[in-house]
């Protein structure tokens, strides 16, 4: 059986307490984890181009959104087993020694529940502020997944390239899962793609249905392969950035090797929102 996924974004338009009241029902439902997305600024005007509509714009985010592990530590109190994952937090963004340090400290609390989503990025202007070179993004993300890497699983860390200097150092607490927890690559682009295949423990692909799926598990599976691995060595997850319809696209899902399908709960109230996960988890055949 598929299983489910939630998609919160924690902003300032929804009071902490419901966000947490709507968690606590996904637990208890048996959805299989809440994922929060990363965005430190918006604009009013950008001339880059949002890749999941087709005007190329970014709409519902006026409010913004709470740093992703700030949420997660948020979520992680508040339940027991659910997992908790980012969808996605721009690594390139972001300085990596503490972005190690949060990760770690986050699955530590957690009891070792989190799922490190990872994104590239789109937006230039965000780049721009932050005074990242936009263009190097992908090379970025690689190299601050190694600095991470030695953070987490090494007992004296150490690294050193054109980019990142780490002397032999320490950091603790180190991740409860080993040898960390799983990253997953956002994006459906060759890049994307290949990062799955090369050092990805799985794909989070976005704004695709089940028809949409083989040709890019197809390139999925030959990239694997050249890399020296198979299918076995990653889980496949997809947002599909469209409400639920019926119970087929669930099995559809499933048939095409989907192993977590990761929905938006709307609805203003929080009655609403239980509804929708009751609606959402009767069609999908979960149960707690």
């Amino acid at each position: 059986m598929v299983e489910v996924g939630i998609f919160i974004n924690f902003n300032g338009g929804t009071p902490p307490e419901q966000s947490i009241a709507l968690a606590k029902a996904a637990e208890e439902r048996g959805f299989a984890a809440l994922w929060v997305p990363e965005h430190v600024l918006f604009f009013n005007e950008y001339a880059s181009r949002y890749p999941y509509s087709e005007d190329g714009r970014i709409s519902g985010f006026r409010h913004g959104m709470v740093d992703p592990f700030i949420a997660l530590t948020w979520l992680a109190a508040h339940t027991k087993k659910i997992r908790l994952g980012t969808a996605v937090a721009l690594v390139p963004q972001r300085e990596p020694i503490y972005t190690a340090k949060v990760v770690a400290d986050v699955d530590f609390l957690s009891g070792g529940r989190v799922n490190l989503g990872i994104g590239v990025g789109w937006l230039k202007e965000e780049f721009d502020a932050l005074r990242i070179p936009f263009a190097d993004r992908g090379k970025r993300a690689r190299e601050c997944i190694k600095v991470m890497q030695t953070l987490w699983c090494d007992e004296v860390s150490h690294y050193k390239s054109e980019m990142f200097n780490l002397p032999p150092s320490l950091q603790n607490p180190k991740p409860i899962q080993k040898p960390h927890p799983p990253i997953f690559f956002g994006g459906e682009s060759e890049p994307a793609l290949k990062r799955v295949a090369d050092i990805g423990q799985g794909w989070l692909g976005a704004n695709m249905m089940p028809e949409d799926m083989p040709p890019k598990l197809k390139r999925l599976d030959e990239l694997l392969a050249n890399a020296g691995r198979s299918r076995k060595d990653v889980k496949i997850y997809v947002m599909p950035n469209a409400p639920p319809r019926d119970p087929d696209r669930f099995r559809r899902y499933e048939d095409v090797g989907v192993e977590q399908v990761v929905h938006m709960v709307g609805g203003r109230t929080l009655d609403e929102q239980k509804g929708r996960l009751d609606s959402m988890a009767q069609m999908a055949g979960i149960a707690a």
